[in-house]
């Protein structure tokens, strides 16, 4: 099996079964966010405790890779604190420029790394990266 369609999968499976999908019923940190040029849309909430995010929520609509990113985002913050969720993201933005980044301990956000080939993508698979920037933003 070919890299690409190894990610192909990742991504897909992600898409077709998100983690973390559906909404706390006792609230949290939540951040609303869209892209306007494609109508994806993401509500994110975090539970945070100490400044660490201990749980991670996300609803929304919008493509494969919007959805995929915001699987794979909420599941790679859990257990973090602020600074570290903020360098995932860092590194996230840096992956989707063409640097390269690693996520040793998330692998499956390297499925993403093709985006950068298609500029009109990368704001979807950015999208969910950014409302987690823009809480930790507001609330540090």
């Amino acid at each position: 099996m070919q890299l690409d369609d190894l990610y192909r999968r990742v991504i897909m499976d992600h898409y077709k079964n998100p983690r973390n999908r559906g909404k706390f019923e006792d609230g949290g940190l939540t951040v609303d966010l869209n892209n306007p040029t494609c109508g994806d849309r993401i509500s994110l909430q975090l539970k945070v405790e100490d400044g660490i995010v201990k749980d991670a929520r996300f609803t929304g609509e919008g493509c494969s890779i919007s959805m995929s990113s915001a699987s794979m985002m909420t599941e790679a913050v859990k257990g973090r604190t602020y600074e570290e969720a903020m360098d995932l993201a860092n590194r996230f933005s840096s992956l989707m420029k063409g640097e390269s980044a690693e996520f040793e301990d998330y692998e499956d956000i390297e499925a993403l790394s093709g985006v950068n080939k298609f500029p009109a993508r990368i704001k979807c698979a950015t999208l969910a990266w950014n409302a987690l920037k823009k809480g930790i933003n507001e609330e540090s």
